[in-house]
């Protein structure tokens, strides 16, 4: 149709697996990293000591993190092939009720049935597979599993967010090292709950106030044991 131009949109829910992973990602790291310097400070435990546990601790934070999301999402990309491989057999088999079933989606959504007709019968003359992933399995370029993507970008990010505690522990000594990692933590848990809900159009006070709170609640948990701890060795 001529003097009509076509743009390509961007959705932010064509980020949602990386998105997801980097914001979790980050999170872990800075509140685990942080509740370990935190329950070795409170334990009495020498610099040294906490600098060590924080540094392991980012370490086997980032890895574990990158394994999980590998095994979980290559699990779930497992599932997808499973479902495309069964849709690309049927559409050998029975390619009419293929058809009829692309067909009735469409119906189901608001179209009229020789409209419906029409649409599954262009759509499968173009990408029969596509067409059926998006329309019965929820499939799309945008929503298929990437394993290596999300253990990359966790392992990233959970790095990123543990270097903070481990800085302050470098820097500060041991009589400051409490209040600063909390104030500190707690500020860094404000600035990715408000730019991960930027990011996803989501309210900022709701998701700044969350990540705050659950922050605040493994840290003081970490010192009580780190107290009790120090306490009785």
């Amino acid at each position: 149709m001529s003097g009509v131009s076509w743009h390509e949109e961007k959705h932010i829910s064509q980020n949602t697996g990386w998105l997801r992973a980097a914001v979790m990602g980050a999170n872990d790291g800075i509140v685990s990293v942080a509740c370990l310097v935190l329950g070795m400070a409170s334990a009495a435990a020498s610099s040294g000591a906490i600098l060590t546990a924080g540094v392991a601790g980012l370490v086997a934070g980032a890895m574990s993190m990158a394994a999980g999301e590998y095994v979980s999402v290559s699990s779930q990309a497992d599932a997808e092939k499973a479902d495309l491989d069964r849709e690309r057999q049927e559409l050998i088999d029975e390619p009419e009720r293929e058809l009829q079933e692309l067909a009735d989606s469409f119906i189901a959504r608001g179209a009229k049935p020789e409209t419906a007709m029409q649409m599954a019968e262009q759509l499968t003359e173009k990408d029969a597979l596509g067409a059926h992933a998006r329309e019965e399995l929820g499939i799309t370029e945008f929503t298929t599993a990437q394993p290596m993507q999300a253990a990359v970008v966790s392992a990233i990010t959970f790095s990123i967010g543990a270097f903070p505690p481990i800085l302050i522990a470098a820097l500060v000594g041991t009589e400051w090292l409490i209040p600063a990692v909390l104030i500190s933590t707690v500020m860094v848990l404000a600035t990715l709950g408000g730019l991960g809900a930027r990011a996803g159009r989501a309210p900022i006070g709701v998701a700044v106030a969350r990540v705050t709170f659950w922050g605040l609640a493994a840290m003081a948990l970490t010192m009580g044991v780190g107290y009790l701890f120090g306490a009785f060795v």
